[in-house]
């Protein structure tokens, strides 16, 4: 039997405690929706059936299903760790020889936007695109809107919208084939305000894996001179597209040859040096001149010095090191091209192997479509059907990570 004085203790305490969660700071805090990549990862991991797939994630695997560390990557590690070098910050902008050798890699060597270029190390693509986004917003006043195409990478929006700017979309991708709807995005673009940011995909278009063709990239590259807009330029993917990194810089270099567009970059070596954790890339800005160059560097400058004041050393010195040694770079080159022709020849045995079961679905886009995504056009509850059925895990919106595909699965 308990004491009515201990009963009305143990009630008052429970109360308190409840009032206490009540009128904790945090109690208007709700909890956030779960990423849905993660989430798929998650799944995956709990699913005990040998046969599983994970087609979700997007980073490169071997045929064997095992994350892959570059040969030339390694290389460069072991040559660097030789030398003993310090680990002193950087400056704000990253290591010289990094930077000015990954604009050479994406402009092209003899570029003339190399001598008038702002470009500054980034936390990958992701922190360029945020440190663009955290530009433009404060400086481009032509239209604080950016356009991004219809669907586009899932962080995509979110970093615009933190960064200050709106953002609304265009006309892309065409669910009845699979394939680009030039038509529609065309007709989207020539509608924006003039003046207004487009984002562009430089190559392999995530999610859709849907690429223009050279021929619809100059009318593309028309009516974003017409419109006077901004072209912002998201290139992941260089070299890992097509197996060249010159072929997948075409767009982006054709715009800046032209010069009747403003051009912005960002840059990411995650994918094409398999550098995921390392988190390098660069953000930069095709300026007119030098005296603009050192006017917006100086800028960049004072807006990433609160973001997280430099960037890290290792990952930058590899990238570096990768790109400026030519036995290194040679190597690379070859292994980004492996890399891109296993994903080539994924795509081209699920096709077959789809037809040989005697499906009557057409499935030519996935060998029309590049890159590590390939859009299926399967619906929600196809998708959910693949996990639960068949072990299968892939986006709820029918991307597949070819990747994930191997000769054995």
């Amino acid at each position: 039997m308990i004491v009515p004085s201990l009963r009305t203790a143990a009630a008052g305490r429970v109360s308190g405690a409840a009032a206490l969660r009540a009128a904790s700071t945090w109690a208007n805090v709700q909890m956030g929706p779960p990423d849905a990549i993660l989430g798929i990862t998650e799944a995956y991991k709990r699913d005990t059936d040998a046969r599983k797939m994970n087609l979700g994630a997007g980073a490169y695997r071997t045929d064997a299903g095992e994350p892959y560390v570059l040969t030339s990557v390694r290389k460069a590690e072991e040559a660097l760790l030789k030398r003993g070098l310090d680990k002193e910050y950087l400056p704000i902008t990253g290591l010289a020889k990094f930077t000015g050798a990954a604009a050479s890699l994406a402009y092209g060597a003899s570029s003339s936007a190399l001598e008038r270029l702002a470009i500054t190390q980034s936390i990958s693509g992701t922190g360029a695109l945020r440190i663009g986004g955290a530009f433009l917003q404060r400086f481009y006043t032509a239209q604080p809107t950016i356009y991004l195409p219809d669907p586009s990478w899932g962080n995509h929006a979110a970093i615009f919208r933190d960064s200050g700017l709106k953002v609304a979309k265009y006309r892309y991708f065409d669910a009845s084939t699979n394939g680009l709807n030039l038509g529609a995005m065309l007709e989207d673009i020539r509608a924006m305000p003039r003046g207004s940011i487009v984002l562009l995909h430089a190559c392999a278009h995530n999610p859709t894996g849907v690429d223009p063709t050279p021929e619809q990239w100059t009318q593309i590259q028309q009516a974003v001179e017409e419109g006077q807009h901004l072209a912002f330029f998201d290139m992941a993917y260089q070299g890992f597209a097509s197996g060249d990194a010159d072929r997948d810089a075409g767009a982006l270099r054709s715009f800046v040859q032209s010069g009747k567009a403003p051009v912005v970059l960002s840059q990411s070596f995650a994918k094409n040096m398999g550098l995921y954790g390392e988190r390098v890339g660069t953000f930069s800005v095709v300026a007119a001149d030098a005296a603009e160059r050192d006017r917006v560097l100086s800028q960049v400058k004072i807006l990433v010095r609160p973001l997280y004041s430099n960037p890290p050393v290792s990952g930058a010195r590899i990238a570096a090191e990768v790109l400026t040694d030519p036995t290194l770079r040679k190597e690379w080159l070859g292994e980004v091209k492996a890399m891109a022709d296993r994903i080539i020849g994924m795509r081209a045995a699920l096709r077959g192997r789809l037809e040989e079961l005697g499906s009557k679905k057409s499935w030519n886009h996935i060998t029309d479509q590049i890159g590590m995504f390939c859009y299926t056009g399967l619906k929600p509850e196809q998708v959910d059907r693949l996990a639960s059925d068949f072990h299968i895990y892939l986006t709820r919106d029918g991307r597949v990570s070819i990747a994930g595909i191997s000769s054995s699965n």
